[in-house]
């Protein structure tokens, strides 16, 4: 196992610090998660981000035992399903930590709104319990808008510690980021490679010319530079390495500029 590189950490609006890069296993088939975050962890990933929905809580579990890391070590990050909120809620977490094979999260997520249904709500109440029998050390949201995060903040009581959304290049968010950001709700992207759509944009080709690094390199580079927290997804060892190797180059502010236009 390597030593982790060193990788800055975000510190959430309860004090609890989460590494500004993870490891993302959505779309990852069960059966090969186990392989991929073994990977992620040798390459100096510490964070992994899966969700109920994904059906890999296993595979992940699995990893992080044959791993023989410090639990300490670890940020663990797990989601909420649309089905599952409500009165499920309490049930569906316990189902997530029997599947990790965990007794604490780092981070609980309601995993989208779906205001259709109206739960979210009362489902946040629910995680709000978690949090406070020490079940989870943060919480927060993913996909929630505007809207939906006054609404949980209006509730009076635990204000979202992240909101992961959708953020890269071609969908840059600026007006949720804003709102995050008035609340002291962290950012975090997923898909922050735009699941590739973005590596043969002309405009990160010549910027990965110009520092000699890769386009998801400097997709990836922009995020951090930017402040926020990634979860970049992959299977492929080679991939999963270079996605984290971030931090022996920076982007100047002409190429920050001309990443924002896009």
């Amino acid at each position: 196992m390597t030593s982790s590189p060193a990788i800055p950490t975000i510190t959430l609006n309860n004090g609890v610090e989460i590494p500004q890069i993870g490891f993302g296993v959505f779309q990852v088939p069960n059966a090969e998660t186990e392989a991929a975050v073994t990977a992620a962890l040798e390459a100096g990933y510490r964070s992994i981000d899966t969700a109920a929905v994904y059906g890999n809580e296993q595979g992940v579990g699995r990893a992080i035992a044959k791993s023989g890391l410090p639990r300490d070590e670890l940020f663990i990050t797990s989601k909420l399903w649309n089905s599952d909120q409500g009165a499920n809620a309490p049930r569906a977490f316990e189902e997530t930590l029997v599947k990790l094979g965990l007794d604490q999260l780092d981070l609980y997520l309601i995993h989208w709104p779906t205001p259709a249904r109206n739960l979210y709500l009362q489902s946040w109440e629910a995680l709000e319990d978690i949090a406070a029998r020490g079940l989870s050390r943060a919480i927060g949201v993913s996909n929630f808008l505007p809207v939906h995060l006054d609404h949980i903040v209006g509730l009076g009581g635990t204000v979202p510690a992240l909101n992961q959304i959708e953020l890269h290049p071609a969908l840059q968010q600026r007006e949720l980021v804003a709102a995050n950001d008035a609340h002291g709700i962290a950012t975090e992207a997923w898909s922050p490679l735009a699941q590739g759509a973005m590596l043969t944009n002309p405009v990160i080709v010549e910027l990965a010319r110009a520092v000699g690094r890769t386009p998801a390199q400097v997709i990836l580079r922009w995020h951090l530079q930017e402040g926020r927290i990634i979860i970049p997804k992959s299977v492929t060892p080679a991939r999963i390495a270079e996605n984290i190797a971030l931090f022996d180059f920076e982007l100047d502010s002409a190429a920050i500029e001309a990443i924002a236009t896009l």
